[in-house]
C-alpha cells in the first residue's frame, strides 16, 4: 500500500491566500519528510472551497521544493480546460520534477464551476471523454491532428515538450459509480474512488474495476486510488471525541449545497448524467457522526485504522490519498502532529 495526502487548498474565515498556500506547502513538504509516496491537489473555482484554479503551476512549484514525492493532481476537471493546454502543462510539470507527475482526472460536478465557464453541466462527460483523446494522443504520437465536436487542433501538432514519463505519467479517472467504472475498465484506465462513497460503494468499485480490466484483456494489477478521510488517534475514545469536536466545528452546508451540487440549471433537477449523485449534495452533506465512522472514514486508534486500510487493500487499492482534515481549521502544528502520528503508527504495518 502506497500512501498520499490531499490537499484541497480550502480557505477559512480570516485567512489570506498566501496563508492558505503556505500552509499547505509547509505539509507537502513534510509528507515528504515523512515518507509519505505522494501528494495529490484539488481543482475548484469562484470560491472558497478551494483556491487552486490552476494545479499544474502549484505543482511546478511544489516541485521546485521537494526531491521524491509523488506529485499529482486530483483531480484536473479536464471540461473546464482546453485539453492541448492540460498535455503541454502536465508535460511541463513532468520534466520539471524529474518524472513525478501522476495526473488526476475527471469530469467535474460543480454546477456553480461550470457556470461560471459558461459550459452545460449535461456536456460534461462528453467534454471528458473527448479532452481525454486528445490529451493521450498528445502524449502518445509523435504529431497528432484533432477535429471533434468540442475540441480541435487545427492542423497537425507535435507537443512540446513531451513527458519524461514513458510512454506517459500515470493517469487516473474519478469514478466510483459502477457506469464509469466499468466505462474506464473497459479501456484499462485506473480509477481514483470518490471521498464520499461507503466503503461498501469502493470496495464493489475496485471489485468491478479488476473483473471487468480482466475480461477486457488489460492489466487488472494497475494501481487503483480510493481517497479517505483519514484520522488516527491513541485511543479508540480520543478519536470519537476528536471526530465530534471536528464536526461541531464546521459548518458543512458551505461546502455541500446548491452550488456544489450537479444541478442543471434550466431544469433545477440532476444534470445528464448525474443522477447518480443527485442526492449527496442537495442534503448538505449532513450524515451522522456514527455513519461517518462505520461507513465513510478511516478513523480510530492505530489497530482500528489498520484494519480497515487493510480492507481497502485486499478488495484491490493500492494508493490511499488520506485528507487529514482538509475542511477542519486545524492549526498547522496540530496538523503536522496528525501526520507525523499515522506515519510512525499506521504507515509501518504497510511496508
Amino acid at each position: 500500500m502506497r500512501f498520499s495526502t490531499f490537499h484541497l487548498f480550502h480557505r477559512f474565515d480570516g485567512q489570506s491566500f498566501e496563508d492558505v498556500y503556505n500552509y499547505h506547502l509547509e505539509l507537502i513538504g513534510l509528507a515528504e519528510e515523512l515518507g509519505f509516496d505522494g501528494v495529490r491537489l484539488a481543482e475548484h473555482h469562484f470560491r472558497d472551497y478551494g483556491v487552486v484554479p490552476n494545479l499544474f503551476t502549484m505543482l511546478a512549484h511544489a516541485a521546485a521544493r521537494t526531491e521524491r514525492i509523488r506529485l499529482g493532481t486530483g483531480i484536473v476537471v479536464l471540461p473546464l480546460h482546453n485539453p492541448i493546454h492540460v498535455a503541454e502543462e502536465a508535460a511541463l510539470v513532468d520534466v520539471l520534477s524529474g518524472g513525478r507527475l501522476e495526473l488526476g482526472i475527471g469530469r467535474g460536478y460543480q454546477s456553480f464551476e461550470f457556470e461560471g465557464f459558461g459550459i452545460d453541466l449535461a456536456e460534461a462527460r462528453d467534454r471528458f471523454n473527448e479532452a481525454l483523446e486528445v490529451i493521450l494522443g498528445l502524449w502518445s504520437q509523435e504529431s497528432f491532428q484533432h477535429e471533434g465536436k468540442f475540441y480541435k487542433t487545427g492542423t497537425e501538432v507535435s507537443l512540446t515538450p513531451r513527458p519524461l514519463q514513458t510512454p506517459h505519467p500515470p493517469i487516473h479517472v474519478a469514478a466510483v459509480s459502477p457506469e464509469t467504472v466499468t466505462m474506464y475498465a473497459e479501456r484499462g484506465l485506473p480509477i481514483l474512488a470518490d471521498p464520499a462513497a461507503t466503503f461498501r460503494k469502493v470496495v464493489k468499485a475496485a471489485e468491478t474495476w479488476r473483473e471487468t480490466a480482466a475480461q477486457s484483456g488489460h492489466d487488472a494489477d494497475r494501481e487503483l486510488v480510493v481517497a479517505r478521510s483519514v484520522y488516527v488517534a491513541p485511543t479508540v475514545e480520543q478519536a470519537r471525541a476528536d471526530q465530534a469536536r471536528f464536526e461541531a466545528s464546521f459548518d458543512r452546508s458551505r461546502i455541500f449545497n446548491e452550488k456544489s451540487s450537479p444541478i442543471d440549471p434550466k431544469t433545477g433537477k440532476a444534470a445528464q448524467g448525474f443522477e447518480y449523485y443527485q442526492d449527496r449534495y442537495l442534503k448538505g452533506g449532513s450524515v451522522s457522526n456514527d455513519f461517518r465512522w462505520e461507513q465513510l472514514e478511516v478513523i480510530g486508534n492505530p489497530e482500528r485504522v489498520i484494519e480497515q486500510i487493510s480492507l481497502l487493500r485486499d478488495a484491490g487499492f493500492s494508493n490511499l490519498l488520506c485528507d487529514f482534515g482538509s475542511t477542519r481549521p486545524m492549526p498547522l502544528e496540530e496538523m503536522k502532529q496528525v501526520m507525523r502520528f499515522f506515519a510512525a503508527e499506521v504507515m509501518p504495518a504497510f511496508r
